[in-house]
């Protein structure tokens, strides 16, 4: 089976690309705008000599990057646009033979107008900084970091950092919890450092507190006693779970889960919580609310899912992964305000007429308080998402 999904995906991106190419010839009269997407697809460290090296099927590494660019072909080939021509190329930024660097050095992505990258760190930053040179909007799709650029207003941030979902956590305690015991349970970390320093920089704006949020520190081993010490059972309790390792979020959950039922807790976990398993089972923590955030949420049973599920189920014999969904919606949605706005992007990036699957809010950021230009634009609308008996919900 996976050996039959991989070579139908490369078979798929072949017919794809000569028929993205035909068209232009056929409708020379319609305006024709041209889309890269770049994903680390590692194709020359899977093939030699044309042959697939390993026999077990695909390696769990390049699965993302498959399931993105699965994702985007579906978007691309149920794309419906009258007035304009859509070239679209898939650019491996694994590749040995034309890797980025060479791409651009080249200048054979310079006629893009659009570009769309599941990519991270250093191939992030390449085409942040080609993006500023040659004024081309570069949609980040998948990366939740800044990757440290600055006065880029080319680039636009769909996974939301870590600060923004501090920010989002922040304001929901302060809007529906601000009375309420606080308290930020953490270990010791550079990340956890970070969430503490973002959540006391939001609650000391006017030089003291707004909330009462007190810090537990932990070690390795999360104490359910020492928690329970802390609580009072006539009174609701916030613990912000303020760590993404997953050993000592388990840890906190299942602190919490023991003494829930004699002391009410609200527990609110960081954004990549929903990547453990371990609270996704149905039986795991029965009755027992688990809040995170993220800026991605979608109940899959709107007609776009059902093209992107009928596609998969039709073409690869299988399910869509949430990277699918993500690569669906970048092609769909970016490349129809591309066709709508192809000379002033950025200024309609919140557009709604074209909604696919995600609610976006995309707001400058100013790193530099008496900066003139946006170092970037950053999706802020955030889902608050409940799990509960390994189902999630949206809950604010």
């Amino acid at each position: 089976m996976k050996w039959k999904i991989f070579s139908v995906f490369f078979f798929l991106v072949a017919i794809f690309s000569l028929q993205a190419a035909a068209q232009a010839d056929t409708f020379p009269k319609k305006k024709t705008y041209r889309v890269g997407v770049f994903a680390a697809l590692y194709l020359d460290s899977v093939f030699t000599n044309g042959n697939f090296k390993y026999k077990e099927g695909m390696p769990k590494f390049i699965m993302p990057a498959v399931d993105f660019i699965n994702g985007v072909q579906v978007g691309f080939d149920s794309l419906e646009l009258d007035d304009v021509n859509i070239n679209a190329y898939i650019y491996d930024t694994k590749s040995y033979t034309e890797p980025l660097p060479a791409l651009i050095k080249n200048k054979k992505i310079d006629q893009l107008d659009l570009i769309i990258g599941s990519v991270r760190d250093l191939e992030y930053r390449q085409l942040a900084d080609f993006a500023l040179s040659k004024s081309i909007p570069f949609i980040s799709a998948t990366y939740p970091n800044d990757g440290g650029i600055t006065a880029n207003p080319n680039v636009v941030l769909l996974n939301s950092t870590l600060k923004a979902h501090c920010e989002a956590i922040y304001s929901y305690i302060l809007q529906n919890h601000g009375t309420d015991k606080i308290y930020l349970c953490r270990k010791k970390g550079t990340q956890e450092d970070k969430i503490a320093a973002y959540l006391k920089t939001m609650n000391e704006q006017d030089g003291k507190p707004l909330l009462s949020i007190q810090i537990l520190n932990f070690d390795s081993t999360v104490s359910a006693d020492f928690l329970k010490s802390k609580l009072d059972s006539n009174r609701q309790t916030v613990i912000i779970g303020g760590s993404l390792d997953e050993t000592f979020a388990m840890g906190i959950v299942n602190a919490g889960y023991s003494i829930y039922q004699q002391y009410p807790i609200t527990l609110v976990g960081m954004p990549n919580w929903d990547a453990f398993k371990g609270l996704m089972k149905k039986d795991a923590f029965e009755d027992f609310p688990i809040y995170f955030t993220t800026p991605y949420f979608n109940t899959k049973t709107d007609n776009y899912s059902k093209i992107l599920t009928d596609a998969y189920a039709k073409k690869l014999k299988g399910k869509p992964s949430d990277m699918a969904f993500k690569g669906f919606e970048c092609a769909q949605l970016f490349t129809r305000l591309l066709a709508k706005y192809p000379t002033d992007f950025i200024k309609h990036i919140n557009d709604k007429s074209y909604k696919i699957f995600t609610d976006y809010n995309f707001r400058p950021v100013m790193l530099n308080k008496a900066g003139t230009v946006p170092d970037y634009f950053e999706n802020k609308h955030l889902y608050f998402v409940r799990i509960l008996n390994g189902v999630t919900y949206k809950a604010w």
